[in-house]
């Protein structure tokens, strides 16, 4: 059996990177770092699914009257909540009897333990970024629903126990070049965007990020080849490299390792967009050690539960092809 020094030293590290690690997430992509900016990164502590709470309809009572005209004063139904479901990740951290022995001396354990965590970050950060992007039904439907779900090619689907078909507040925008009969290219990108960003604008709520694949970042970038062009300081700082359109920051996540869809342009609202992980899994180590009845080896796991949240679908837009 492992020693339980080891495992000490394990649980230790584990959790004096748990914090750093589930800041580390929300700084890789630049949806998350925008949510967590606005205060939309909330953890929750319980309960069987997470609940936003939503505005779909103005007070009905609103009338115009004079002198002693009788007022409506019914019930007006205007709130209703979307129900999201708790997903659960997790990485295991393993270390076999003799991998402790063969780096015992002068502290290489702790070496040979550090890589092992740095590596569980990278695979954690790596496929929730990944997942952000989904639509949600890799591994029969564990997944957590991402921006293909939430922000439909077609506007359409089921979206926190709401079906958008039904309840057409609940339908997300989206331009599609192949209904407008026109070809994307960096001739046509511009057009596309003051559509959507005109469909995605409510009063003062309108879209603060852009997040596209490589193409159609590459078509608006050379759309804005003959002018000043101008970056985001907040995410460049940040390590995102961003332009602008009508005050909204536009960032590439495609290329090498990247995760957005292909030909797919974002447009996102990120008031209404929420991180929610549970305050107990947020990127934590599990007690106690998984010891192996019949190897000489035990496994630490880091673990994760929670989802992505919307709570207005309707100023939310996606271009594509």
């Amino acid at each position: 059996m492992a020693s339980p020094n080891l495992s000490e030293a394990v649980t230790m590290t584990l959790r004096k990177r748990s914090r750093r690690l589930a800041d580390n997430v929300s700084e890789n992509t630049a949806l998350l770092f925008r949510v967590r900016e606005r205060g939309n990164s909330r953890p929750f502590d319980g309960g069987r699914t997470i609940v936003e709470e939503l505005a779909y309809a103005e007070n009905s009572t609103y009338k115009r009257y004079s002198g002693y005209q009788t007022l409506d004063i019914a019930a007006s139904d205007q709130f209703t909540g979307a129900e999201f479901e708790i997903k659960q990740a997790a990485v295991a951290v393993v270390m076999s009897g003799l991998e402790e022995l063969q780096n015992s001396g002068s502290g290489r354990s702790i070496d040979l333990l550090g890589s092992r965590i740095k590596n569980a970050e990278r695979t954690f950060m790596n496929n929730l970024s990944a997942d952000l992007y989904s639509d949600g039904t890799a591994d029969s439907g564990k997944q957590i629903g991402g921006l293909q779900s939430v922000v439909a090619d077609a506007g359409t689907g089921t979206v926190g126990g709401i079906n958008s078909s039904t309840w057409t507040f609940w339908k997300n925008q989206f331009f599609d070049f192949s209904d407008e009969g026109v070809t994307p290219s960096n001739g046509t990108i511009q057009s596309a965007m003051n559509s959507l960003w005109l469909n995605c604008k409510r009063n003062r709520d309108q879209t603060d990020l852009i997040v596209a694949d490589d193409l159609y970042f590459r078509y608006y970038w050379e759309s804005l080849q003959a002018i000043q062009r101008i970056g985001s300081d907040s995410l460049g700082q940040a390590g995102f490299q961003s332009l602008k359109f009508m005050g909204a920051d536009v960032v590439p996540d495609g290329g090498l390792g990247g995760d957005a869809p292909a030909s797919h342009m974002y447009f996102l609202n990120t008031d209404f967009l929420h991180w929610r992980p549970h305050s107990d899994r947020n990127m934590v180590p599990l007690n106690p050690d998984r010891y192996a009845t019949n190897q000489d080896a035990f496994t630490r796991l880091i673990a994760w539960a929670g989802n992505l949240t919307c709570s207005n679908r309707s100023l939310q837009g996606v271009i594509v092809a």
